[in-house]
């Protein structure tokens, strides 16, 4: 079973190459010219970096850090050298999931023409959803009505209008059985979070990483994540009535791997993923004058 190694805080990496890698496949029409793509499940983050010259006390560190993860066998926790400082201004340290949408095999309506997506009025699968808020559908006939749909009107608890702006316009279909529509979701691209207790409070900006957890017992020393995100657009806590709830909209990439049950916790300080390196052999420099140069590459572990 791999183990988590505690990589080095000091000193900070003077270059950095940060790169998302997706499993893409697209097809050309030999007659058309039209291109048709698939997004696999295959996302994940890989990075090259490298530190500053440093003299043998301290290369010794990083040498060890190195030895230790025996080439991709071990992992560790990592971020973006470059993005370590959020720009948003929440104060606390970790957010909650929060589902707020969530029912499966269910008839529902879809309509191009108002962008509204209807489940049957005796059902009430939008009543703890806020405007703003993401949510998944799967089990639509028309693939576009499928994946993740933004709230832009909540007409009523089984009603809503979805954003066609972000993502794919809905094509008409009626009483479409066996759907499935629920928040962070596997393949999400839009979360719905809370604040940890409803203690902290302020804003998560596009550009912010989020680091997932494990579970709602974690703390920000011991959590392993399960995945690491950044977030795509400005998120601020939903203020319903005047009350503030705590409660965050946030759009990301890549997106979710796996679906999240209500209270897993997201770190935003520290934010971190799960590395490894993409290497089995690990190699430094160093001249006459014992300054020493380490660089190595690590991809994200799925």
């Amino acid at each position: 079973m791999a183990k988590i190694i505690t990589m080095p805080t000091t000193p900070n990496f003077i270059r950095s190459n940060f790169t998302l890698k997706r499993a893409v496949g697209s097809v050309a029409s030999p007659y058309t010219g039209k291109v048709r793509t698939q997004e696999y499940d295959g996302v994940y983050w890989e990075a090259t970096v490298t530190l500053p010259p440093m003299r043998r006390d301290v290369a010794k560190n990083w040498q060890s850090f190195l030895l230790e993860l025996n080439g991709p066998v071990n992992h560790f926790k990592f971020a973006d050298p470059d993005a370590l400082n959020q720009q948003g201004t929440y104060n606390g340290t970790t957010f909650l999931f929060q589902k707020r949408v969530g029912i499966n095999n269910i008839e529902l309506d879809f309509a191009s023409s108002t962008n509204t997506i209807t489940a049957p009025s005796n059902t009430t699968p939008f009543s703890a959803a806020n405007e703003g808020d993401f949510f998944v559908v799967s089990g639509a006939t028309n693939p576009a009505n499928n994946g993740t749909h933004k709230i832009v009107t909540k007409t009523n608890d089984y009603t809503v209008v979805v954003d066609p702006v972000d993502y794919d316009s809905l094509v008409t279909e009626a009483d479409v059985t066996g759907c499935n529509i629920n928040g962070n979701a596997k393949g999400a691209k839009g979360i719905n979070i809370k604040a940890q207790l409803n203690s902290g409070t302020g804003t998560i900006l596009k550009g912010d990483y989020l680091g997932i957890g494990t579970s709602s017992t974690e703390t920000s020393s011991n959590y392993v994540p399960t995945q690491y995100v950044m977030v795509t657009s400005d998120a601020v806590e939903t203020d319903e009535g005047g009350s503030a709830k705590n409660e965050y909209s946030v759009r990301i990439e890549p997106k979710l791997r796996t679906g999240y049950v209500n209270n897993v916790k997201l770190f935003n300080n520290p934010a971190k993923g799960l590395f490894r390196l993409t290497t089995k052999d690990v190699d430094w420099d160093a001249d006459n004058i014992s300054n020493y140069g380490i660089s190595f590459s690590c991809i994200e572990v799925v």
